[in-house]
Parts: structure tokens; C-alpha cells; sequence
């Protein structure tokens, strides 16, 4: 038991022994200086200094009793230099090159070398000052394409140092405060950027740095600023039309623009509502043709140039309307007398040139005809088409010059007695000619007005 207990304390010294072993090895407080050691010196060449590293290169060292190197550096600091500390350990004598890349661009670092035995350690070498390279330059010359619709263009000469792998394009605009990387184009020979959806009008600054092959970015290039193409000017002397009969006449001043292309006419039922796109002219006017009276539509226009842009069209729109319908005739009396209808209106409306009597006659419950006399130009009628036991119902319907109607008038109600008195009057002695309709017409009825404007026969306007 107690051999076994020995021989496992025996194996894990050894264990830590060999562990120890492996550490690297470092200076000693108090070590003995040997002078006989070889000192280092460096070969003719043999500094190579870049912007993040530094390279050394030094005469073999022959004498077999050299089991290293020790490196020592100076870091500088923002107060002072540092003094000079022991950085690393080269292992062995036979490496003649050592490759700090611990090291910031443009900036002055020292180094000095000491070799060293199992037991001793030999002189420092001379101090050896490098400074790194400074940050690697952007390109030479930049230059940019302003006045574009929505994009900016941007072209430089590619850079002549062969480790540039990529271009970094940095965007800032007037409102912000940081530059902003926006694009990373690969490729040392490419020469140009577009950046597209920008707002128009609208000034942008760029600049470029280059990136190589070690992920070093360069200082920035010179800045050039760009201003997009501003809109086409907005359409001005907008007017509608509100007097046409079924149609709304739109006309505009013509457009200034020099790239001035086309118009572009919106229509909308509301003011503030969803406005179409219902034309594109090269005119400045437009005819709107609508079948409908007194309809109104609310109007925008914009110019367009040759790039496509569109002015602003949404703070200027206009109300147009088709020639509403004349107003409906005023019946001021309707009587019956010695067995004649005798009816007088009231022309309400300037408008009105002619009128059209639509009369309805009812016997019983099924029994109904409808007649509609030819247009008038007076505002009365004499009826002596009159049967006993029958209700007959009387509107006036008016007529512009344009054809236009009104719609109905009032309805005036005539009752017939149940007479032997009255007989109907021979076709020659009515004082209006008539003209029967050739198919029985229907008319809704209600308590205010009868609208038969759909079914009067105009044949003799």
C-alpha cells in the first residue's frame, strides 16, 4: 500500500515537472549577464515596417550555447513614450525573423533584442526605432453627376495600390450629424456608384475610403456633394367649367418646363377624396364628357418632364360641373270649365324655352292611359279631351335650348262628375294638337310630383 501511495506521488511530480517545463521562457529579475553571449544585429535590410505590422531580420547566431531570443518594446502613450519592457521570447537560435502585428498606422514604436543561455542572458542590442506607415490614402480623384431624377452618381479613378480589394461609399445629408456607410463594392477597378430613391430636390454629400486585402480602411476622399433633380413646376391657372350642357371644359396655363413632356388630368367625386388618373395630354385643355346634368367633379392636373418626374398636384384642385337641369314649372292653376281642363303655369327658370303636359287618365281601378301633348312655348293648355267618371292627372315638364328637362312639376289632379253633360269634343276643335305615345307609358306617382322626363316625346324640338 505504501509503495503504491509512493509511486502515484512520484508520477504526479513528474506530471508538473514536465508542465513546467513547457513555459515560455522570460527574463529574470536578477540574471546573470554574459557578454561572451552572441549579441544581435540586425541585417542591412532588416527592418520592414507596413501601417499594422513591423518586420525584423538579424544575422544567424552561431554560438550553440543560445537558446533564444528576448524581445523588449517600447509602446508610446498619450502622455509619453513607455520605457522599454520585455515583449516575447523567440525560442531557439536558428529563427532570423521576427513579425510584430500588434502595431497602430503612423505611429513610432522601439525595439531592442537580447539573447540568452540556460544560465545567463547576454547584452541588449541597439535600440531599433520604426514608424509604421501611415493609414493607407483614398483615392486621388473624385468627382459627381448632379441634377439626376432621384439618383446621384458618383465616379473616381481606381486606386493604384494593388492590396485595395473594395471601395467603402459613406453618404451623409445636411440633416445629419454622422457619416453613414451605405455601400461596399468589391473589385479595385470598379470607378462608380449610383444611388437610386432618393428624395427630390434634395442635397447629399459622399465621400469614399478603400479597403485591402489585411482589413485596413483608408482615410476618407475628398467630399463632393450632390442635389437631385427638383420637380417639374406645378400647373398654375387651373379653371372648370360649371355652364356646358353633359360635358366640363378643363383648361390650364401651359407648362414652362423646358423638359416639359405631358399633363397628367385626375378626377375626383370629393375634394379630399381618391382622385383617377383619367387622361394624359400634350394640350393644355380637356373636354370631360358626362352624361349626366348638374354632375360636378373636382380636378387636379400635373406636368411631367422627360424623366418622368411629376410636379405637385395635390394643393390645387378645381371644381367643375355640368349644366344643371332647368327649374321645374309652377302649376298656379287647374280647373275644370264647361267640360275643358284649363291649365296656367309659372315659368321659374330663364332657361326655359318650351314645355311638354304629360296628362294620365284613370277610370276604375285598371283602366289608364297616358298622353303627352306636344311641347308649348306658352304656360297654358286648354284640354277639351274630357270624359265623365274619370281622374285625370296633369305635369308640366320644362325644356332648355339645350334639350335639357326639368324635372316634373307638381302634379294637378282633376276629377270628372259622373254626367251625361259631358261628351268628348271632335278631334279638329282642340285648341292644341296632340300626339298620342305608341305604347302605354307608366309614371310613378306620389303625393309631391310625377318625374316623366324619361318618356316625353321631343320630336318637335
Amino acid at each position: 500500500m505504501k509503495l503504491w501511495i509512493l509511486s502515484s506521488s512520484l508520477t504526479a511530480l513528474l506530471l508538473i515537472l514536465s508542465s513546467c517545463s513547457g513555459l515560455t521562457p522570460s527574463p529574470k529579475e536578477e540574471a546573470i549577464i554574459d557578454s561572451t553571449l552572441p549579441k544581435i544585429v540586425l541585417t542591412k535590410h532588416g527592418e520592414i515596417v507596413g501601417m499594422t505590422s513591423v518586420a525584423f531580420e538579424w544575422k544567424s547566431l552561431e554560438d550553440p550555447r543560445v537558446k533564444g531570443i528576448y524581445v523588449y518594446k517600447q509602446v508610446p502613450t498619450k502622455e509619453k513614450a513607455s520605457e522599454l519592457k520585455y515583449y516575447t521570447t523567440i525560442e531557439g537560435r536558428f529563427k532570423t525573423h521576427y513579425v510584430d502585428t500588434k502595431v497602430k498606422p503612423d505611429t513610432r514604436y522601439t525595439y531592442a533584442f537580447k539573447t540568452f543561455s540556460e544560465k545567463a542572458e547576454g547584452v541588449m542590442s541597439k535600440d531599433v526605432v520604426v514608424n509604421t506607415l501611415p493609414v493607407l490614402e483614398s483615392v486621388s480623384w473624385i468627382d459627381k453627376i448632379t441634377g439626376l431624377p432621384r439618383v446621384a452618381k458618383i465616379i473616381w479613378r481606381p486606386h493604384s495600390n494593388e492590396k485595395v480589394k473594395a471601395y467603402i461609399i459613406e453618404r451623409k445629408t445636411l440633416d445629419d450629424e454622422d457619416w453613414k456607410k451605405i455601400k461596399t463594392i468589391n473589385g479595385r477597378l470598379n470607378a462608380e456608384f449610383v444611388d437610386k430613391d432618393l428624395k427630390d430636390n434634395y442635397a447629399y454629400m459622399y465621400r469614399v475610403r478603400v479597403l485591402t486585402y489585411d482589413d485596413i480602411i483608408s482615410t476618407p476622399s475628398q467630399i463632393v456633394k450632390v442635389v437631385t433633380k427638383a420637380l417639374p413646376i406645378s400647373v398654375s391657372g387651373i379653371k372648370a367649367t360649371t355652364a356646358l350642357p353633359q360635358e366640363i371644359k378643363i383648361t390650364w396655363n401651359k407648362s414652362t418646363q423646358e423638359d416639359f413632356t405631358l399633363y397628367y388630368l385626375y378626377r375626383s367625386a370629393k375634394i379630399d377624396g381618391s382622385y383617377e388618373l383619367i387622361a394624359k395630354l400634350h394640350n393644355n385643355k380637356f373636354v370631360d364628357k358626362i352624361d349626366e346634368d348638374g354632375k360636378s367633379f373636382f380636378y387636379r392636373v400635373s406636368a411631367v418632364d422627360t424623366d418622368g418626374l411629376e410636379s405637385i398636384n395635390d394643393k390645387d384642385s378645381i371644381q367643375g360641373m355640368t349644366l344643371s337641369k332647368p327649374n321645374a314649372p309652377a302649376i298656379v292653376e287647374a280647373k275644370l270649365v264647361n267640360n275643358k281642363v284649363e291649365l296656367k303655369w309659372s315659368k321659374t327658370d330663364p332657361r326655359s324655352k318650351k314645355y311638354v303636359v304629360v296628362r294620365k287618365q284613370k277610370k276604375g281601378w285598371f283602366d289608364e292611359t297616358t298622353k303627352t301633348f306636344k311641347p308649348v312655348r306658352i304656360t297654358s293648355l286648354v284640354d277639351k279631351e274630357i270624359e265623365p267618371n274619370s281622374t285625370y292627372t296633369y305635369t308640366i315638364v320644362a325644356v332648355d335650348s339645350n334639350g335639357i328637362e326639368s324635372k316634373a312639376s307638381s302634379v294637378a289632379v282633376i276629377v270628372t262628375p259622373e254626367s251625361t253633360e259631358i261628351v268628348k269634343a271632335p278631334q279638329e276643335e282642340t285648341e292644341v294638337e296632340e300626339e298620342r305615345v305608341v305604347a302605354p307609358v307608366v309614371i310613378e306617382e306620389d303625393e309631391d310630383e310625377v318625374d316623366a322626363s324619361d318618356d316625353l316625346d321631343l320630336s318637335g324640338l
